[in-house]
């Protein structure tokens, strides 16, 4: 354990009754930020769900695998495990307990899922006035498939933006992670700090309710607004841009570069550094509107120029030209990169007899009260009898 947080949300206390990846994302993020975090699972299931998505897994000391898989610490460090069964009236009444020490309780229970046990924000408000409570379920608390379950792909599926990702001709696709899932938990986050600003200049806590599908639907942004002001439905297009070009990935003679040409000026700096000058002459091509209405006719010479030079050729000569271009890179040239160790994006979380934990940092980078990682992501279960003990349960 590290030093205690001074962080911008030192002292506000956080009851986390969420699992998966949308609720733990948010208190993770509260976390990182200094809040103390008390992480409520179920003993019947031993624990988060995510807790067996693997392998891979972390070993504890004897090289076994143990309840610590990459999935569940992605979301989950700066947190206490506390084991509780929220189905016995003994579970209920700890969970009230800790509420009253709370400013902040987030679950993502199916619509209405904690009003059978006493739990849920009407059953809590007049005890617990000061409480932001925040609920994240798959379709929100209203509507007609506010019963129906929710997870990350059915929200993808759903909210239309894998309508959107994949080739042309190739079938719908997801987003490589669980974006959905980790959009709405940064929304939860932005509600959450909103309420809890309200509370501190109020002193009235309120009900922050928010559903994976209509973050997804939120974060549609340009494409669904191109929808709604054309009434034309957006297209597959692989990795090129719906409103620019050329904005896409390309093959080189030795790999991929993404190239992203915003303007008019920069497109006659592009075709200049390819040899490709005509082009920008060239009235089927010579403003954005243009390009975009002849992308077909204009994307052979592109991809014939790049594909005669190496990645490192293409990217030093539209750097020089002072155009957006970069490689494409594996997740192992990522962690590699000395950009991820100039910004503190890989983080090493030190065990005692083994090796550490090795974590994606969080990119919130603050002048005056910087994030900090102070617990390392939870075994099931470890801190329950310490916690709940205590006169202070939040107290790290």
């Amino acid at each position: 354990m590290m030093a205690a947080s001074e962080g911008p949300l030192s002292g506000v206390k956080v009851l986390d009754l969420s699992r998966i990846l949308a609720g733990p994302t948010c208190t993770q993020l509260l976390g990182d930020l200094g809040a103390s975090v008390l992480k409520i699972e179920n003993p019947a299931t031993g624990g988060d769900d995510t807790r067996a998505w693997g392998p891979p897994f972390a070993k504890d000391e004897s090289g076994a695998d143990r309840d610590l898989s990459a999935y569940f610490m992605s979301s989950n460090r700066n947190k206490r495990s506390v084991a509780v069964d929220i189905t016995t009236a003994q579970g209920q009444a700890v969970i009230r307990r800790l509420a009253g020490h709370a400013d902040i309780l987030i679950e993502n229970f199916k619509a209405g899922g904690l009003a059978k046990y006493g739990l849920d924000y009407d059953s809590l408000k007049d005890e617990c006035p000061g409480l932001v409570y925040c609920s994240i379920s798959g379709y929100g608390q209203t509507g007609p498939n506010r019963d129906k379950p929710g997870y990350d792909l059915m929200a993808q599926g759903f909210g239309g933006i894998m309508s959107l990702t994949g080739e042309p001709d190739g079938r719908p696709l997801k987003v490589g992670v669980g974006i959905a899932d980790v959009m709405c938990g940064m929304y939860a986050t932005v509600g959450i700090l909103a309420a809890l600003r309200h509370r501190d200049q109020t002193g009235q806590g309120q009900y922050v309710e928010l559903a994976l599908v209509d973050a997804q639907i939120a974060w549609m942004i340009n494409e669904g607004v191109n929808y709604l002001t054309s009434g034309q439905l957006p297209q597959r297009r692989g990795n090129a841009h719906p409103n620019i070009v050329p904005y896409d990935s390309f093959a080189t003679a030795d790999g991929h570069v993404v190239i992203a040409v915003g303007n008019d000026t920069q497109f006659r700096r592009f075709c200049a550094a390819l040899g490709l000058e005509g082009l920008a002459d060239d009235p089927r091509f010579a403003t954005n509107p243009a390009r975009l209405a002849n992308r077909e006719a204009l994307l052979p010479d592109i991809q014939a120029a790049l594909a005669a030079r190496s990645t490192e050729e293409v990217v030093a000569a539209l750097e020089a030209a002072k155009v957006p271009v970069g490689p494409v890179q594996t997740i192992d040239q990522v962690f590699a990169s000395d950009q991820v160790a100039a910004r503190d994006m890989q983080i090493d979380m030190p065990r005692e007899g083994t090796e550490p934990l090795r974590l994606i940092g969080n990119p919130l980078k603050f002048s005056q009260t910087p994030v900090s990682y102070r617990l390392r992501p939870p075994h099931f279960g470890a801190d329950t009898e310490t916690v709940l003990s205590a006169d202070d349960p939040f107290a790290e």
